[in-house]
């Protein structure tokens, strides 16, 4: 598999939440550190999305903003 995409996370499928119309996939890159993404559900069942299944994040983004309080 050859990207553009240059922020690029491996890890594990920790929880698969089917709707109606989208899906929200939980990978864990580490222990304790998890990223969210939404995409739609016939891409998650195209992919065959499961808990324990290793996947990538695919991070691209043309402004990243940082905040504190």
């Amino acid at each position: 598999m050859k990207l553009s995409t240059r922020n690029t996370l491996k890890g594990t499928i920790k929880k698969v939440e089917l709707g109606a119309v989208n899906a929200e996939i939980t990978l864990e890159i580490a222990p304790g550190v998890e990223v969210v993404s939404v995409i739609t559900k016939s891409s998650a069942e195209r992919l065959s999305l499961t808990e324990g299944k290793e996947a990538y994040a695919l991070i691209k983004a043309t402004d990243v903003a940082i905040a504190v309080d």
